[in-house]
């Protein structure tokens, strides 16, 4: 089990006016080689909660064990260093792409802006370049195209592959993606969401999507959490999520389009399943209900 969440909680401006509890007392556990979706309107703890998974939050009270990491709760204050984790090694295990990615980029060249976060836990040579390398191909671009070209002549789409391909030249084992399409068009989407699976097959077996699509969430991930007010509200997969109409509107969620348009298909009389996901199995569907066979 790489993921292991145990009474994690978290305050914000603790001891003031203004605190305000992010976090409480969330569980939970995600196995290795799962695709997750995290869902939650703003302001219900989602990014708060992961990121500590690589201690860019520290923890104020619970814990986190992330195979052989252990984090513990100290009042959100720096561990002593006997108790301390190899916050390189653990950072280099857990890859973090944070919304709009593309604003973070900051080097004279596309190469020397994916080098930075190896050569921060120790990456050097030969093995820096090839991983540099390798990288900026995963993504999908060109290495002798854009290596030595600024990333700020790059369009938005490539930055954002850049700023992922940074990530990616650590060797992370799980990705955790806060809003990745965001601000996408719909081929831009589909695209980035095609190549998240394909890292996910190749490079980073686990996968943490945080995002407020369900139709992404509904047709890329195993399984999805709910967060609502700092809590885990639920732990589901998505067929049995969006099938289930009274709770979406208890907890203010929307179904992805496919599922609506099933939902309103069954509605006017056409007996197609409300749990559809996809394109694909919405036809499937209707073609069964009107009896036709290949």
């Amino acid at each position: 089990m790489p993921i292991k969440i145990t009474d994690l909680n978290y305050v914000y401006s603790k001891g003031t006016p203004f605190q305000k509890a992010a976090l409480k007392n969330v569980n939970l556990e995600i196995a290795d080689g799962e695709f997750w979706g995290v869902i939650g309107h703003t302001g219900s703890g989602k990014s708060t909660l992961f990121s500590h998974l690589n201690a860019l939050t520290r923890i104020q009270s619970g814990k986190i064990e992330i195979d052989e990491f252990t984090l513990i709760g100290n009042g959100g204050k720096k561990p002593k260093r006997k108790h301390r984790p190899d916050y390189k090694a653990l950072r280099a295990r857990v890859g973090m792409v944070f919304q709009y990615p593309e604003y973070q980029l900051f080097a004279e060249t596309v190469a020397d802006d994916v080098a930075f976060g190896a050569k921060n836990i120790g990456v050097k040579g030969d093995e820096l370049n090839e991983r540099v390398k390798s990288a900026i191909e995963m993504v999908g671009l060109d290495y002798n195209e854009v290596s030595s070209r600024s990333p700020f002549d790059l369009s938005g789409g490539q930055k954002r592959r850049v700023a992922l391909a940074g990530v990616l030249a650590m060797h992370p084992k799980i990705l955790v993606l806060d809003e990745p399409t965001a601000g996408l068009d719909p081929r831009g989407k589909r695209e980035i969401l095609d190549l998240i699976t394909k890292i996910k097959e190749t490079l980073c077996p686990t996968v943490i999507m945080i995002s407020h699509n369900m139709d992404e969430v509904a047709r890329y991930c195993d399984k999805i959490a709910v967060m609502a007010g700092g809590e885990l509200k639920l732990v589901s997969t998505p067929a049995e999520l969006f099938s289930q109409t009274e709770l979406l509107r208890d907890l203010h969620i929307e179904m992805p389009g496919v599922t609506a348009l099933a939902c309103e298909l069954n509605s006017l009389g056409l007996n197609v399943s409300r749990s559809v996901l996809t394109e694909a199995q919405l036809v499937e569907e209707i073609l069964r209900a009107k009896g036709v066979t290949e």
